[in-house]
């Protein structure tokens, strides 16, 4: 079965959006770091550029600054909230918040405070959308249960092809209510000619990279099916091969996964690799990040319902490396399904250190015309497919739709 994103709406500038004056609340444990956690912020951002109110209910984080910078509201709220005693005030609470600021329509993008929204929602009347963000493991019919929130939507957007079908699969009850709305990449930012050469210099300054070194960059959350084992392999069998000046670094918070760390750590200290792999923490300026890597890699040996970064690395004309499996086949082109030359990155096996190995030596060794092609045809592919513009426009109309049938009845 095919999901096929919708047309957003095209209406003349003298016309005003139909969301003008309307209220909508999003609701997320916390705004920390993530693609649920971005796009929650690119949607508060289109909402208020039509005239909408954006509330964000949630705990709090790093983006909550850029979130009111751009015009939304943040509602504290604790929204990561699991214990179900915490989960059943918190109804009341999100009850008393939507009648106060005069909510609309109420937007999940996660399953402990979704089960909230649902329960708020339904007794508020109000129309109710969720974001299938993620894979969401359900080893046992309880867990199963617990995801199914997800898509109890009256509208569930899932975030790619790939997701729409694992939604299918797992919860047939929402077949009538998917929507694809792929993730979108704000391609004025994510430019190379946006990037000045002072960012590049500051962050291999703070990482400590050497003048003749290149830059193989996992960005991620520390977490062990994002890949970072199969990497620090990979760089041992390149360093092994006879690569001497490369460079690996792995970008992203540890998020209290201390035990995790300490393995990479002692891995990378087994290979004899402290001084080619890096751990440097969050990194507050991807675009200049991706631009300052040879390569950028996405190891990840679960899949991913997306591939923000993959999208990213390609905008920048940055050559990518990922794991087959997932949504990544939608993000990236690459043989037996695309011709070498119409290739816009590589996709490997997924925890095969040879191949990731193997791969990222041909991205490195790429000459500059070969890699300039590349670039281009992979900044046209992601340009078409996954454009922040079409993403806010197609979840703006989502709730249009859901506003405009409340209204019908």
């Amino acid at each position: 079965m095919s999901f096929q994103p919708g047309a957003h709406l095209s209406l003349p500038s003298t016309e005003a959006h139909p969301l003008v004056g309307r209220t909508i609340l999003q609701i997320i444990p916390d705004l920390d770091a993530g693609g649920a956690e971005r796009t929650t912020v690119d949607i508060a951002k289109g909402l208020t550029d039509v005239g909408a109110r954006a509330l964000v209910a949630t705990e709090g984080g790093r983006l909550v600054a850029e979130l009111q910078a751009k015009g939304g509201v943040w509602l504290p709220f604790p929204a990561a909230a699991k214990n179900p005693l915490a989960m059943a005030v918190n109804i009341r609470k999100l009850m008393l918040l939507c009648r106060y600021e005069g909510v609309e329509l109420i937007h999940a993008r996660s399953r402990a405070p979704a089960w909230v929204a649902l329960a708020a929602a339904r007794m508020l009347r109000l129309p109710f959308v969720t974001t299938y963000h993620g894979s969401y493991n359900s080893r046992s019919a309880v867990k199963t249960l617990y995801n199914s929130v997800m898509a109890r939507g009256d509208i569930v957007i899932a975030n790619s092809g790939y997701t729409a079908e694992l939604i299918l699969a797992k919860h047939a009850f929402a077949r009538e209510r998917i929507r694809v709305v792929n993730r979108g990449t704000n391609f004025a930012a994510f430019a190379p000619q946006a990037v000045a050469p002072e960012r590049i210099q500051a962050l291999r300054q703070a990482w400590g990279i050497g003048a003749h070194q290149r830059i193989v960059l996992l960005p991620g959350r520390l977490t062990g099916w994002k890949g970072q084992r199969v990497l620090i392999d990979a760089a041992r069998i390149l360093r092994d091969g006879g690569d001497t000046d490369t460079a690996f670094i792995l970008a992203g918070d540890p998020q209290g996964r201390d035990g995790y760390v300490r393995e990479l750590d002692l891995l990378i200290a087994k290979a004899g690799l402290e001084d080619r792999v890096k751990r440097v923490g969050h990194c507050t300026d991807m675009p200049a990040a991706l631009l300052a890597a040879a390569v950028v890699t996405v190891p990840s040996t679960e899949p991913e319902a997306f591939g923000r970064v993959a999208v990213e690395a390609q905008a920048m004309g940055t050559p990518v490396v990922v794991s087959d499996l997932g949504a990544v086949p939608e993000t990236v082109l690459a043989p037996p399904q695309t011709a070498p030359g119409e290739r816009t990155g590589w996709r490997v096996e997924p925890g095969n250190a040879a191949a990731l190995a193997d791969a990222l030596a041909g991205a490195l060794s790429l000459r500059p015309s070969a890699r300039d092609n590349l670039a281009l045809r992979a900044r046209r592919h992601v340009e078409r497919h996954f454009s922040l513009e079409t993403m806010v426009g197609d979840t703006l109309d989502v709730y249009c739709a859901l506003l405009e049938g409340r209204e019908g009845n």
